[in-house]
């Protein structure tokens, strides 16, 4: 299988709660890849736009309704849509340092964890493609190597792992991704025309997944509970 994964939301400077990562898997990523080109070229009426090597779902000079049909029309490219999301209030305390937020070990973390969405599966092959990112303290190498890790352990034994950053400007299929992203981005910070764009792709969703989403109150009884066998 192919994977192809991008972001939308930021973990900090962004005055929206949600951050979401997302994207496809396909059988045949030269379809999908030149399903967009066609699509661009013939569908987009904004010269512009039109023969730009990158096209985000958040450009402005997009209409919603251009939107809606784009991301109905991928939806017809037989792909399976994967994501997760969090609310950035529920980042787990390991990540909050005095000297910051270690956001190169959490997006590692996120990255994992909604890959692990497609698991179990019995493919022999395993090729996930993402957007090329800066990484606070965390190289690029380093970034596959974590990832490399954790997914040998859920793969078939034997299974071909292959793990790839690429520059979302010369991949279309990551512009795919950032367009699902995109939209559920819009759904989850309760933006326009939110459950249109969201009803356009349920239909596609194989699995979804919200991140941390107890862990604070998990974190709050834990520590009710030691402070509790402190006394006896």
């Amino acid at each position: 299988m192919y994977i192809f994964l991008d972001e939308s939301g930021n973990f900090k400077g962004d005055k929206e709660d949600y951050f979401i990562v997302g994207g496809f898997v396909t059988g045949d990523p030269k379809k999908t890849a030149k399903a967009f080109r066609k699509w661009q070229h013939t569908k987009f009426s904004n010269k512009k736009l039109r023969y730009r090597t990158e096209v985000k779902f958040s450009d402005t000079r997009l209409t919603d309704e251009l939107r809606a049909k784009t991301l109905f029309y991928f939806a017809k490219q037989n792909i399976r849509i994967f994501y997760s999301f969090l609310n950035k209030k529920n980042i787990p305390l390991e990540f909050r340092k005095h000297t910051g937020l270690e956001s190169g070990r959490l997006y590692t973390e996120i990255i994992a964890e909604t890959l692990g969405l497609l698991f179990p599966t019995a493919d022999p092959e395993f090729r996930i493609f993402l957007d090329r990112r800066n990484l606070k303290r965390i190289s690029q190498t380093e970034f596959r190597e974590l990832l490399r890790l954790n997914l040998l352990l859920k793969l078939p034994a034997k299974a071909f792992l292959q793990i790839e950053t690429v520059d979302s400007t010369t991949n279309p299929n990551i512009q795919i991704a950032d367009w699902i992203c995109g939209s559920l981005y819009r759904y989850y910070t309760n933006r326009k025309n939110r459950k249109k764009f969201y009803d356009i792709l349920f239909n596609s969703i194989i699995a979804s997944e919200e991140l941390f989403k107890d862990y604070w109150e998990n974190f709050s009884q834990n520590k009710k509970s030691s402070l509790k066998d402190d006394f006896l």
